[in-house]
């Protein structure tokens, strides 16, 4: 599955275990832009990186697997999660694409080199 939208947040690496680590990216969806959704996506373990380079405010493609799971609380009452795990994120405009371009270092002034010079040519 994917989705375009804005990247409203991203979320600093968070620990779980000693063994495993997930990144939370909150995602701006406008399907009506009257009425914009706030999406929660995970990246879980080495798909953590995969956010190192997005920008609060950048368009996104994010692509992700839909995943549920039942849970069941100590008096047993069962309640079901989904969670919308990523594995790629393109980066479609914004600061993370406009860096991508090569960067030139700035023009020089050669009008103010010195009188004396002792080039020979």
């Amino acid at each position: 599955m994917d989705i375009k939208g804005k990247v409203h947040e991203v979320l600093p690496v968070t620990n779980v275990t000693d063994t495993f680590k997930k990144r939370e990216l909150i995602i701006e969806y406008a399907e009506n832009p009257q009425y914009p959704e706030y999406i929660k996506f995970e990246a879980l373990q080495d798909k953590v990186n995969l956010f190192d380079s997005i920008k609060t405010g950048d368009q996104v493609e994010v692509f992700f697997n839909l995943r549920g799971r039942p849970w069941t609380d100590k008096n047993g009452k069962t309640a079901y999660f989904n969670t919308l795990v990523v594995w790629r994120v393109n980066i479609l405009s914004g600061t993370a694409a406009e860096t991508a371009a090569p960067e030139y270092a700035a023009p020089v002034d050669i009008s103010s080199a010195p009188e004396d010079d002792d080039l020979p040519f």
